[in-house]
């Protein structure tokens, strides 16, 4: 599977301007043949506390529209994030969608930026997401869920890709470096984690998207504001090290489970 990621300064709250953004780099991802193309979090808008403006009803979304209209131009499958509005809530979806246009997994971030306000405008999500793109297994993420281990300790059971859709700022941006490598190495899957570049109104973003290998090798980092890598990737290189280590064997997730109970404040 080729892998491409796709480092974008969206600007903030224009989606016209984001769009024309998107097309420009899947085009030059189609031309290099990639199967998959994967996009910042809120792709379209930036990290905006404005969901009563931006956000958008799943069944009429023209986010949903117009990535279906280009996922099915360039035959390409693609993650990307929206907002959603739903019985008066907002969450801060990552969709995965695939060549033609049908989505194949939906998934709402369970841990909204609470330091950042997030909180305060969106609600969390309560499941994991699972699906194949290609054959191959993958489960998204998105942003501040990345300092949560068990989500991805439980998502590996079945994945060996794992995507991270971002608006992570520079002020803590050697977190988001450690923390990608950290989940692919405990996990033993392929990290795939695409951050924002530029600014919005408030925040800098430097963008350090990456590709890591399940042995924690960095295959692909972008530093540039509108930039893309496509990295080849064998979803075996994951089970054979899997079974070469088997690291998950070791885990004692009854032990873990009754540490939590017992420490209960």
């Amino acid at each position: 599977m080729k892998i491409a990621l796709a480092q974008l300064d969206m600007g903030f709250e224009d989606k016209g301007f984001a769009m024309k953004t998107c097309v420009e780099l899947m085009e030059k991802a189609a031309a290099k043949e990639a199967d998959l193309i994967v996009f910042p979090e809120m792709t379209l808008t930036g990290f905006t506390m404005s969901p009563a403006t931006y956000g958008e009803l799943k069944e009429n979304s023209k986010t949903i529209i117009f990535f279906q209209d280009v996922a099915k131009k360039f035959q390409m499958a693609v993650v990307f994030g929206v907002i959603f509005l739903e019985d008066g809530t907002a969450r801060n979806h990552s969709i995965v969608m695939d060549k033609n246009g049908h989505i194949l997994a939906d998934y709402a971030k369970i841990h909204p930026f609470s330091y950042g306000a997030e909180a305060k405008y969106y609600s969390g999500g309560d499941e994991l997401a699972f699906c194949q793109v290609d054959g191959v297994p993958l489960s998204p993420f998105v942003c501040y869920d990345l300092r949560f281990p068990e989500i991805f300790q439980a998502a590996s059971k079945k994945s060996l890709v794992m995507t991270v859709i971002a608006n992570w700022p520079v002020a803590r941006v050697g977190h988001w470096k450690t923390l990608l490598q950290a989940r692919a190495i405990e996990n033993q899957s392929f990290i795939v984690g695409v951050n924002r570049s530029g600014k919005d109104r408030t925040l800098t973003y430097t963008g350090d998207s990456m590709l890591i290998s399940p042995t924690g090798e960095i295959l692909a980092h972008l530093t540039g504001e509108n930039e893309l890598a496509v990295v080849e990737i064998d979803p075996k290189e994951a089970e054979a090290y899997r079974a070469e280590f088997p690291l998950k064997a070791d885990r004692k997730e009854d032990l873990y489970s009754r540490f939590f109970e017992e420490t209960k404040a």
